[in-house]
């Protein structure tokens, strides 16, 4: 069965946060039984680190919390629009960059903050920090931000899917 949804998680290379957020969505949408009906992916608002895999300290803390992750990282481009449902931006720099990307205001629209679906984030929490520059602890807390949005996430995609499949 071909996927009826398709999400996409964007971040700046496409080796850190958007990687992480994927392997965790895709288990919470495996567990939820919806792998046939949901593609989840990602990508990178840039082309820096195109081709590869996860930074390391992702690929570590994703393997200490029993995640999968095989990654190669590639750059968002204009023209995914059209056959993504949804594009999860992983902070407002990323939102601005794929706003500014979307050829229509229909794509502008399926754009999303991630850390919009955590019940706890309040308005001035919309981002998830960049874990790069900083020690193993950035990517831990990075792992946290993504684990409390995505039951959110997934709610609202399980939601889609049902109207998708109606």
């Amino acid at each position: 069965m071909t996927p009826m949804y398709r999400v996409c998680f964007v971040c700046t290379g496409n080796i850190c946060r958007s990687p992480m957020a994927e392997s965790v969505f895709r288990a919470h949408v495996t567990r939820a039984g919806l792998d046939a009906l949901v593609e989840v992916d990602s990508a990178g608002t840039g082309g820096w680190h195109e081709g590869d895999g996860a930074d390391p300290r992702t690929a570590s803390v994703l393997e200490a919390a029993g995640y999968e992750q095989d990654h190669r990282a590639r750059q968002f481009h204009a023209s995914w629009f059209e056959r993504l449902d949804l594009v999860i931006a992983l902070d407002a720099g990323h939102l601005r960059d794929l706003r500014a990307l979307a050829p229509t205001p229909q794509h502008a629209a399926k754009i999303r903050l991630l850390r919009s679906y955590d019940p706890a984030a309040t308005a001035a929490e919309t981002d998830v920090p960049d874990p790069y520059y900083g020690s193993l602890d950035g990517f831990e807390e990075c792992l946290e931000l993504v684990e409390a949005a995505s039951p959110g996430l997934l709610d609202d995609v399980r939601e889609a899917v049902k109207e998708h499949t109606a």
